[in-house]
């Protein structure tokens, strides 16, 4: 093999390398994250009851809901977008399990609560009272959220930008440079917070004693000139 093709077999294309450096510019990534713990929620409860009789059925659900409304009537002023006026009423088919009767007419009415806290010391009280009542609900991660969450995916952009700055130092530094102006910036998907623990009601009788910690991350791709 002639000295030409060993030196060639040696050759890798730059743009296969992290962190490239090219005709005095240096390409990296930077990361950034930033935990908090959520501030506010987004809750749905529902009235629900079945009777042969529709308006035995609706008349409980109303009564349901008059209890609902008069135990929180200290909290009203902090429930925000409140609405309890989703009413639904349906028929369904009850089968006997032994087949010896004849299928049944059962009336279902419904009525839905919703609104947002952003104050989640009301967030037990409220699971109280509709334990009391007997108000359905199901609570999960993505109810909680933070109410700046603007804010946080910002300073966690901020900090990717700087993390980036800080590794184009690093290299400008041994490479006997200075690292210069921004060439190109990609910033890399959204800011979907993750959650680091769930939230710790599992059934109608538990009450919230943790939302659990979340994490915004970004990350950015950025090309640097090196002077």
């Amino acid at each position: 093999m002639s000295v030409r093709n060993t030196l060639a077999s040696l050759i890798v294309p730059l743009a296969l390398l992290p962190g490239v450096v090219l005709a005095g510019e240096v390409t990296l990534s930077g990361q950034g994250s930033v935990r908090y713990e959520p501030d506010s929620a987004q809750l749905q409860f529902t009235a629900r009851a079945e009777d042969q009789q529709a308006s035995n059925a609706t008349a409980q659900v109303a009564e349901m809901i008059r209890q609902w409304r008069e135990g929180i009537s200290e909290y009203q002023g902090q429930l925000h977008e409140y609405t309890d006026a989703n009413v639904n009423l349906y028929t369904r088919t009850v089968t006997p399990q032994n087949g010896e009767q004849k299928p049944q007419q059962r009336s279902v009415a419904s009525q839905t609560v919703s609104f947002r806290i952003d104050d989640l010391s009301l967030l037990n009280p409220l699971l109280e009272q509709a334990q009391s009542i007997g108000l359905q609900y199901n609570l999960n991660p993505s109810q909680f959220f933070h109410s700046n969450e603007t804010e946080l995916e910002r300073e966690a952009l901020g900090k990717a930008i700087d993390d980036a700055r800080e590794r184009c130092d690093f290299v400008a530094r041994k490479l006997g440079q200075r690292c210069g102006d921004v060439v190109t910036l990609n910033v890399n998907g959204g800011f979907s917070p993750v959650a680091m623990m769930r939230s710790e009601a599992k059934s109608m009788a538990d009450t919230v004693a943790s939302v659990g910690e979340r994490e915004i991350q970004a990350s950015v791709n950025a090309t640097f000139e090196l002077d």
